[in-house]
């Protein structure tokens, strides 16, 4: 039992980083994904109306 105790004090705080962190990152990457397929779309756009950049 104080094994036990021992490896829940010693990983404990490890443990509760990286959750906290995959928490974070995790909405930092859907909001970034959210930009990309925006971006996306808006290039399509361009690209559909002619404006592919090679004419002033």
């Amino acid at each position: 039992m104080a094994d036990y105790l021992n490896a829940v004090g010693n990983l404990g705080f490890p443990i509760a980083v990286t959750a906290f962190l995959l928490v974070r990152i995790e909405g930092k990457l859907g909001a970034l994904n959210d930009s990309i397929q925006q971006l996306t779309q808006t290039i399509a756009r361009k690209q559909g109306n002619g404006c592919d950049g090679t004419s002033p």
